[in-house]
């Protein structure tokens, strides 16, 4: 099997840039996998896990919104923030999941909670925790 170029970016840095055999990513029609030679198409990211296999070795990010291309054994993916599996902070993550669960709840109540905004917390901390408790 022949390999691809994969770059995961933000605003902040480049988190990835190596070759890699396979790459999957959370689409925003459903998640999707890249091999080498695949046909080019630009799909929207929408936050979940992307992996990537290179030599047998997986890895795994946390992905927010944005976009990926796939382009001549290149892909591209530009999200608004990355972050790896080991890096994360599952406590932290869990006591986000909860505030955003508070809010949620309150919009229920009283309306002036930005629901949009709330469901897209709960989504990230639901992913950041699911991530990191497949790093082991």
């Amino acid at each position: 099997m022949g390999k691809l170029h994969l770059e995961v970016v933000t605003p902040e840095k480049v988190m990835v840039s190596q070759d890699v055999d396979i790459v999957v990513a959370p689409g925003s029609l459903g998640e999707f996998g890249i091999l080498e030679g695949h046909v080019p198409f630009l799909s929207g990211i929408v936050a979940g896990e992307l992996r990537y296999t290179s030599d047998s070795q997986t890895e795994r990010l946390v992905v927010t919104t944005g976009f990926a291309e796939v382009s001549e054994n290149r892909v591209s993916v530009l999200v608004d923030a990355a972050e790896r599996a080991a890096e994360i902070d599952v406590e932290r993550a869990r006591r986000a999941l909860e505030r955003a669960k508070e809010r949620l709840a309150r919009q229920r109540e009283v309306g002036d909670v930005d629901f949009l905004r709330a469901e897209a917390a709960l989504k990230r901390a639901i992913v950041r925790i699911r991530v990191a408790e497949k790093k082991t």
